[in-house]
């Protein structure tokens, strides 16, 4: 960095220069403006300069200024770029120029004066000036976007010197008028920007001398140049590219750089968001400054959009490799077959490539990827990028069938370049490892909605954010609703009705997607299917089984009464909680089950769940008829688990169990429910209801319990007569004293033909007449009721039983 020439202010109110070193440099204050008439310049300040003179000029109130606000921030020392460098003197005014970006960086603080921008007197004093801000030269000079982008604190000042605002606190003025990222005002690394956005920042801005207009991107791009005024506009930006490409791509760049083949891309979707994991991608791969390999797995759910991150990444970034290849690595013959296309590649541009040009590219492609491999080795050969995509069958050390692929063979030795492999199994474990995730924000799924289906001004649109919120962050979902919407005038709730009662037909009849190849919403996890039931039948099992719980929450101690059970899968998978975490652990792997956090609760096993599109398919796809048998199961399940009132921690595990009982709520109460030998599971869930506060589910549920019982065992039989016994209690709950009375008085009698009128359940019924008939007033009947109730229990039980 050169030298750095300050300006002083001395205790007599003289302004002098202060020489520094690069390792002298003390805490100063810096000035952007734009160029004016009588500008003070460096020869006006020497010290054999007529002091008066230079006084009078225009320029001398900028100084002022700038001396006055640095002391008033507690510094001494200031800079102005123009009476801080000679710019007679070429190799200063070079080397400044060179390092102007470091020197707004450095800075202490950044004091922007605005000549054209009047804080004016009046009512309207606080926003009257904002026009003029919005429209200042200041935002249209080349030279300020450095001056802008460098500094950590800016702050605006009008002509009288009054502070307008901070760069913070009008963040989004600026960015409405200049484009300029919100990230990239913030201090963000310039270098995770694409060169064409950094170059987009200058698009509206101009300079004086047209040479100027590339050598002030200098420290945008972090590079320097020599200075050759006259050597025209369109020759200084082509040295400016070069010096880009060296800096990102290596010195000799051009010996290995090869297009960018649009053909072996998938096609790119509408992309949104992602900014979060964009960010880390580049922090990880951008590695010019390094001397190893770069690689990131993305890893998730089929149809969460890791190939179109990929290609994103690739979009924003490719000005920063030689090249970058993309290969199929969904099997062995694919990954191949890819080597084969990138060695044409590479030959098309570098057709001298003596390592490729003798390799039978048909018969030899073990060869063909050899080779490759080579190029990729070459020492210099440092700046290339590959992408080995739909990495989906990874050979690991559990799982090594034939089928699987092992991408370490395919991977270049030498420890250069970059790589990012796709893959929607957890067990890749080379590189960094980035799991992408739903989207979380209602407006990323509204904007990839109205993209698609080329439908406008839907952010307010209830039925569209109903729907947004129905297909819950996954893209393939919300690119395919989008699609289908795109030439037909089906309405948002429209599709919504049929997503929820017809959704295996709607995707059939979905257009399909050219950014997900042949794979369509209901087919992309049938491959992942079928290769985690090669590997544990089990846990494909557990998926159909899951189609009949809600998609949250499941867990052992919920399927551990499936184990009697004859299905030998589900035996297998609930025989014990280590069966049924390697069940569960290989859908977690795969994306398609996540654990769900503990919330503080260490006592409560943890659930996990799956994303309500995935559920689903296991409902339209994986159970594509009602099974009736995993329905009973699954029925059976919620209602063994549903604790008794005096357990410990009851209310939490019935809050759980609601969601799974309600997944069968509509079947039961409109009778095609096989529930014939399992009718007390239907009292439990009257029971669970009832405790919750749900009155009206409990009383539908005791309802077909009642039926079911009196169909199987009789109106007398003592089940039949306690069912009876909890709907008299839920009548009461519900203000329903009259059908309470008689429901208590039928199990009354019941209960004293079967049990005789002494037993503890027949004085159980009896208190609660007594406590039915204080509600109704009868207070003799209630009296008669307890002491009935009291004798029987000192007789059963004794005097002093609780």
């Amino acid at each position: 960095m050169a030298f750095l020439r300050l300006l002083e202010r001395k205790p007599d109110g003289a302004i002098v220069f202060r020489e520094t070193t690069s390792s002298d440099v003390p805490a100063y204050a810096i000035l952007s403006h734009t160029w004016g008439k009588e500008e003070v310049l460096f020869q006006d300040m020497e010290a054999n300069a007529d002091m008066s003179k230079t006084v009078s000029k225009a320029g001398w109130r900028k100084i002022e200024f700038c001396a006055r606000q640095a002391a008033a921030d507690g510094l001494r020392y200031f800079w102005i770029d123009t009476c801080c460098i000679d710019k007679k003197n070429a190799v200063e005014l070079s080397a400044a120029i060179n390092s102007m970006f470091r020197w707004y960086q450095n800075a202490t603080r950044c004091y922007v004066y605005l000549s054209d921008v009047l804080k004016a007197d009046g009512v309207d004093r606080g926003i009257a000036w904002k026009d003029a801000f919005r429209t200042s030269r200041w935002f249209t000079r080349g030279w300020t976007l450095q001056e802008l982008i460098a500094p950590r604190l800016v702050d605006f000042f009008s002509l009288e010197g009054e502070r307008l605002g901070s760069k913070l606190l009008l963040e989004t003025e600026i960015h409405e008028i200049t484009g300029i990222a919100k990230n990239a005002l913030r201090g963000g690394a310039l270098s995770s920007f694409s060169i064409r956005e950094r170059r987009s920042w200058a698009d509206r801005r101009s300079t004086t001398v047209e040479e100027d207009e590339a050598y002030c991107l200098l420290g945008i791009f972090d590079v320097s140049m020599a200075l050759i005024y006259g050597e025209r506009k369109e020759q200084a930006f082509r040295r400016l590219e070069e010096e880009i490409h060296k800096l990102n791509k290596g010195v000799d760049f051009e010996q290995y750089t090869v297009r960018l083949s649009l053909a072996s891309f998938p096609e790119a979707a509408q992309f949104v968001a992602r900014e979060k994991e964009l960010s880390m991608m580049h922090e990880l791969l951008y590695s010019y400054g390094r001397s190893s390999r770069s690689l990131v797995v993305l890893h998730g759910l089929g149809g969460i959009g890791k190939t179109q991150l990929a290609i994103e990444y690739i979009r924003r970034h490719k000005e920063k490799h030689t090249a970058i290849f993309w290969l199929n690595a969904n099997d062995e013959g694919s990954l191949r077959l890819s080597f084969r296309d990138v060695a044409q590649q590479i030959l098309m541009h570098h057709p001298s490539a003596g390592v490729l040009r003798n390799v039978d590219m048909d018969g030899d492609l073990d060869g063909v990827v050899s080779a490759v491999k080579t190029w990729l080795n070459f020492r210099d050969n440092t700046r290339w990028l590959i992408i080995y995509d739909n990495y989906d069958n990874p050979r690991t050390a559990n799982y090594a069938d034939r089928s699987t692929v092992d991408v370490r063979r395919y991977l270049p030795e030498s420890d250069q370049g970059s790589v990012i492999i796709t893959t929607r199994s957890a067990n890749v474990t080379l590189g960094q490892r980035l799991h992408v995730q739903k989207l979380t924000s209602l407006e990323d799924g509204l904007k990839i909605l109205s993209n698609m289906s080329r439908r406008e001004d839907i952010d307010d649109d209830p039925e569209a954010r109903a729907l947004v919120a129905k297909l819950d962050g996954l893209p393939l979902a919300l690119s395919t609703a989008g699609a289908y919407l795109e030439h037909v005038t089906t309405s948002f709730a429209e599709y919504l009705r049929l997503y929820e009662a017809s959704w295996l037909k709607l995707q059939r009849t979905s257009p399909r997607l050219n950014s997900y190849e042949d794979r369509s919403l209901y087919t992309t996890w049938e491959i992942t299917f079928n290769r985690v039931r090669k590997q544990n039948a089990a846990s494909a099992q557990l998926l159909k089984l899951w189609a009949y719980f809600d998609k949250q929450d499941v867990w052992f101690g919920l399927l551990r009464h499936a184990h009697s059970t004859g299905d030998k899968l589900i035996k297998e998978l609930t025989k014990d909680e280590m069966s049924f975490n390697r069940a569960v652990r290989l859908l977690c792997e795969y994306g398609l089950a996540h654990p769900e956090p503990l919330h503080g609760q260490s006592s409560v096993s943890a659930g996990y769940s799956m994303h309500s599109c995935v559920h689903l398919w296991t409902i339209s796809v994986l159970n594509d008829s009602w099974d009736e048998g995993l329905a009973r199961l699954a029925l059976t399940c919620v209602s063994s688990e549903v604790p008794r009132t005096d357990a410990d921690r009851w209310w939490v595990l019935q809050q759980r169990l609601l969601q799974h009982a309600a997944r069968h709520e509509h079947s039961i109460t409109n009778g095609t429910a096989d529930t014939v030998g399992i009718e007390w599971t239907l009292d439990k869930l009257g029971s669970l209801y009832a405790n919750q506060g749900k009155l009206a589910e409990a009383k539908a549920m005791y309802s077909r319990a009642l039926q079911g019982k009196e169909e199987a065992l009789g109106s007398k039989h003592t089940s039949t007569l306690s069912t009876v016994n909890k709907l008299g209690n839920l009548y009461v709950y519900q203000g329903k004293l009259a059908e309470s009375e008689a429901m208590y008085s039928r199990a009354l009698q019941g209960k004293e033909e079967a049990l005789g009128p002494k037993h503890i359940s027949t004085l159980d019924t009896v208190n609660n007449l007594g406590l039915l008939y204080v509600d109704q007033g009868k207070l003799a009947e209630a009296e008669a009721m307890y002491r009935r109730a009291l004798q029987g229990k000192e007789e059963a039980l004794g005097p002093k039983h609780i």
